[in-house]
């Protein structure tokens, strides 16, 4: 098990490979489709962004919300295709990892070997456990999309699978 800390650096990634099991801890955000969509509209206008992308990791996820005494309620992550038509202007822009399930498109791959960026898989369908990782939770942009809405998270210790790699190499198998 590999421990990383958040924001990544090339450095810190270089000697990561396709299903290597890593311990991530520090900060990340989260953004589903809806704002996705607002993060790539503001990149096509030249506009600035809410949340410097560069060297940070994206959680697919939409918490639910926070129970007494905790900082976010249930957060597993979402289907990352969703956001495949926008990964590639996000990575261009700084963005260094992404944190979702299932595979992802051969554009995001080629992406993210261009960008020496990284694609982790969470575990579906665990997001109380997840959610005991996080240790503070913040929304930071797009209030209005409440779930939705873009969240600063302070992870420790988070559990993911290098699902891609900075070179491309992904763990999913294709078919001819």
């Amino acid at each position: 098990m590999k421990h990383f800390s958040l924001p990544l650096t090339t450095e810190s990634l270089k000697n990561l490979n396709a299903g290597d099991e890593v311990l991530l801890s520090g900060v990340m955000y989260t953004a589903r489709d809806q704002a996705h969509l607002r993060l790539f509209n503001l990149l096509r206008e030249k506009k600035p962004l809410p949340v410097d992308l560069r060297g940070q990791t994206i959680y697919y996820a939409g918490p639910t919300p926070a129970p007494l005494g905790r900082p976010i309620g249930a957060a597993g992550p979402t289907t990352s295709g969703r956001m495949d038509r926008f990964a590639p202007a996000l990575l261009a822009a700084g963005l260094r990892g992404m944190v979702g399930k299932g595979e992802r498109k051969k554009e995001v791959v080629d992406a993210i070997r261009e960008h020496g960026a990284v694609y982790f898989i969470a575990i579906g369908g665990a997001g109380a456990y997840l959610s005991k990782r996080i240790t503070k939770c913040e929304v930071v942009a797009f209030d209005d999309l409440g779930p939705e809405s873009v969240k600063r998270l302070e992870v420790k210790d988070f559990p993911a699978i290098v699902g891609v790699d900075p070179r491309g190499r992904s763990v999913f198998l294709r078919k001819s």
